[in-house]
């Protein structure tokens, strides 16, 4: 087929996306504008452009040498982050629960039945595609569009841990738990059980927050030293 003049970076922009989330592509991996050129049979523009949008996306990290490659996953910073993430996702889950239509729940729903379904895949990627737009149903129920822009944002800087998270969940054999924990949440937002809400909200951050250690001192535990963590209150 004969792409559109103008629209090659897209597909370029949406496979490596996929493939940096799905870590095909290792975080630190070096992305060479030739080379990608020659894999998608196209000139270099579109590719650059494609590598200007993951970098806005915060996936691709430019050097000082002007060479790309794959943001690195910042251990150092993870507890910032989900402390960002726990303030981020209680909010944005009280204020649906205080505020959801019958419309939104209905999209809630919606977006929980798609995740499960992504879960009997075993696809992290689907896995966490769906579970970002569970919770993004969640904030734009939560009518807040500044809690919702920053919640969105955060969840996809997590995607990556994510996918080590469901690792790590198959392995224990506690899969089960994510789809349980939505469950939750859709029941007190349907509920309006605006302090309940709340505090699954941050039991989920504390399951991902913990597993993600653990994960990380399985398989690194020679380079990197982490303690427990306490999600914020």
């Amino acid at each position: 087929m004969k792409r559109t003049r103008g629209t090659g970076w897209k597909n370029v922009y949406e496979t490596l996306r996929n493939e940096i989330l799905a870590l095909t592509l290792a975080p630190g991996q070096l992305l060479d504008e030739m080379t990608l050129a020659e894999r998608f049979d196209m000139s270099r523009s579109p590719v650059r452009e494609a590598l200007i949008r993951l970098g806005a996306d915060e996936l691709v990290v430019t050097l000082s040498n002007r060479s790309t490659i794959v943001a690195p996953i910042e251990i150092a910073t993870f507890p910032k982050y989900v402390e960002a993430l726990d303030i981020a996702q209680r909010m944005n889950t009280r204020l649906a629960a205080a505020l959801r239509t019958d419309t939104d729940l209905k999209i809630i729903a919606k977006r929980q039945k798609q995740f499960e379904a992504a879960v009997k895949t075993g696809n992290h990627l689907a896995m966490s595609e769906a579970n970002k737009e569970f919770h993004m149903a969640i904030a734009h129920a939560g009518k807040n569009q500044y809690l919702a822009s920053f919640y969105e944002k955060l969840l996809s800087q997590g995607q990556r841990m994510l996918h080590l998270h469901f690792e790590y969940l198959e392995r224990t054999h506690e899969g089960y738990l994510l789809t349980d924990e939505h469950t939750l949440m859709l029941d007190a937002i349907r509920d309006k059980n605006v302090d309940l809400a709340d505090e699954l909200a941050h039991a989920h951050t504390r399951q991902f927050q913990d597993n993600f250690i653990n994960f990380m001192r399985e398989n690194y535990t020679t380079d990197v030293a982490l303690g427990r963590l306490r999600a914020a209150e």
